[in-house]
């Protein structure tokens, strides 16, 4: 069986693969309505949220335009803090549609420091909005999304969270932490296949969108809200993947969110003490390591794509790759959403394997039991 460890599609659980095979229905039916309806109630239960939440049939980079198009103007100015490949996109979303962007980035394997960002935002009262990724799968970062909230509360400005890999497996407190527009993706911590994004709106949201001029159509809040208030989605929406994402909330409530979240503390703990015992070398300041993807530095000498290559052809096992200028030089273990410890220490065993095998020296006493 194949052992996909990648931060993103994650595994699907066998009953939810098997809700998804239903046959269609009317998107503009009874069925559905009563389908959408309780999805969208649940989802608010794990956002921890009471503000208005949407479910759009699109991708993690699609729920993050929307973030931007719904509560910005051409012009207006915002910080992006960036520590890694998907804050570079949240940047670069809000630069092609006209943002003035201004941006404070940091070394990736690094996380982001809210004493910089207090500082940005008081050299710049212009500033509008921040937008900041919570949890960064490209350095297996993740962000103190919480004090960093607080800060931007301390100078009132709007809030844009890219939630995609953390929502559902790390806290994300969203009414607590005072979050405006949080987005996140269905193919992560949720147990079901791409094509579902979710997003809770914030009443100060709300108000940004009714000033925000930036092009949108597809990704208008209004119209779902509209449609949402009728019992359906704007557009035709992924109906398979509301088959499988209903079962998959059931199956989350009956965990329970805290437990959830406890899961994923004690599997990327397993993760991190395994690959230290291989003779390996973390890549993130293990302060803010993440709970749902482990980045490794590939050792020098050994080629980090035929390490890859090997898992997959040999151990069916499937690891990620460095993204951007990390290609090459790191590998990515993901363990989130539909994960156990015997997938992860399965991993690591194949690992212990493997890297022999690609030149590199496994301490004796490393394994991945």
């Amino acid at each position: 069986m194949i052992n996909l460890r990648i931060p993103g599609p994650t595994p699907v659980p066998p009953e939810v693969l098997e809700a998804n095979a239903r046959p269609m229905i009317n998107h503009r039916g009874r069925e559905f309505a009563g389908i959408l309806d309780r999805v969208t109630s649940r989802l608010k239960e794990f956002f921890l949220t009471k503000n208005d939440l949407f479910i759009l049939t699109t991708s993690g980079t699609g729920v993050m335009e929307a973030a931007v198009v719904n509560t910005l103007s051409p012009g207006d100015r915002v910080l992006v803090i960036s520590i890694g490949a998907f804050g570079d996109r949240f940047a670069n979303i809000a630069k092609a549609y006209g943002a003035d962007v201004s941006r404070l980035d940091y070394e990736w394997g690094k996380a982001a420091d809210p004493e910089d960002v207090r500082r940005a935002l008081a050299a710049d009262p212009a500033i509008k909005a921040v937008l900041v990724t919570h949890n960064e799968t490209a350095t297996g970062v993740t962000n103190p999304l919480e004090d960093i909230a607080r800060v931007v509360r301390e100078f009132d400005k709007l809030l844009l969270v890219d939630a995609v890999s953390s929502l559902s497996a790390i806290p994300v407190r969203t009414d607590d932490w005072g979050l405006d527009f949080v987005v996140t993706g269905s193919q992560k911590g949720w147990m079901v296949p791409p094509a579902l994004g979710m997003v809770s709106v914030s009443p100060r949201a709300w108000e940004a969108h009714a000033k925000a001029k930036m092009p949108r159509f597809y990704f208008d809040i209004s119209a779902a809200k509209d449609y949402l208030g009728r019992g359906q989605t704007a557009w035709t929406p992924a109906i398979s993947v509301f088959y499988g994402l209903e079962l998959a909330l059931d199956m989350m409530a009956r965990e329970g969110l805290e437990n959830i979240f406890a899961r994923h503390r004690r599997i990327a703990q397993i993760v991190r003490d395994g690959v230290k015992a291989l003779g390996l070398e973390l890549f993130a300041d293990e302060r803010f390591a993440s709970d749902t993807v482990s980045a490794v530095k590939v050792p020098e000498g050994v080629d980090g794509k035929a390490l890859q290559k090997l898992c997959e052809d040999e151990y069916d096992l499937i690891i990620a790759g460095g993204q951007a200028k990390l290609a090459g030089k790191i590998f990515r273990i993901g363990h989130l959403g539909f994960v156990s410890e015997e997938d992860v220490r399965a991993a690591l065993d194949v690992l212990a394997k493997a890297l022999p095998r690609v030149g590199f020296a496994v301490p004796a006493a490393g394994s991945g039991g």
